[in-house]
């Protein structure tokens, strides 16, 4: 099953493609929004095309739009037997329009409606506040701290774990 076309009033989630390379860049290639991601920003647009493929081989990946046009993030979807993981990036100068909040929306009811699945979780940087605020805003609950749970780009990091049960 590829990933379906998702809509809601802020956001519009369409397959991500390696088309979407170029203006996914943008993204993974801004220190400031990669922070807080495991890998270093990307060096150049084969590593953003590695990054695509990769995510669709792993499970569904979207495209976050504000119209169904330009990339402006992406969201994946793993799945591993009744639990789905979610995770997100979005372009800076996207953020603060409530597209997180509304493509992890869009991806919790297809993860629970479609999929049918039992849960979702993600694993976020103990110090991105930003993040741990949008998953908490939406119903996501901290479950765990995992110590030095990744090596990065900037060293030994904490995870949390937000977990959010269907129904």
């Amino acid at each position: 099953m590829s990933a379906p076309r998702l809509e809601a009033a802020r956001a519009l989630l369409r397959p991500l493609v390696q088309s979407d390379a170029p203006a996914l860049f943008i993204a993974m290639s801004d220190p400031v929004a990669q922070y807080f991601r495991r890998q270093a920003p990307h060096q150049n647009l084969a590593e953003t095309k590695h990054y695509i493929d990769e995510t669709l081989r792993k499970g569904f990946g979207w495209a976050i739009t504000a119209d169904g046009g330009e990339a402006l993030g992406r969201i994946a979807l793993r799945v591993a037997g009744e639990t789905g993981e979610i995770g997100i990036i979005l372009r800076r100068e996207a953020q603060g329009r409530g597209l997180a909040s509304s493509a992890v929306r869009l991806v919790e009811g297809f993860a629970f409606d479609t999929l049918q699945l039992k849960r979702l979780r993600a694993e976020i940087d103990r110090e991105n506040a930003r993040s741990l605020l949008l998953f908490e805003h939406i119903g996501f609950v901290r479950t765990d701290l995992i110590a030095a749970s990744d090596v990065t780009h900037k060293g030994v990091r904490d995870n949390v774990v937000v977990v959010k049960e269907a129904g």
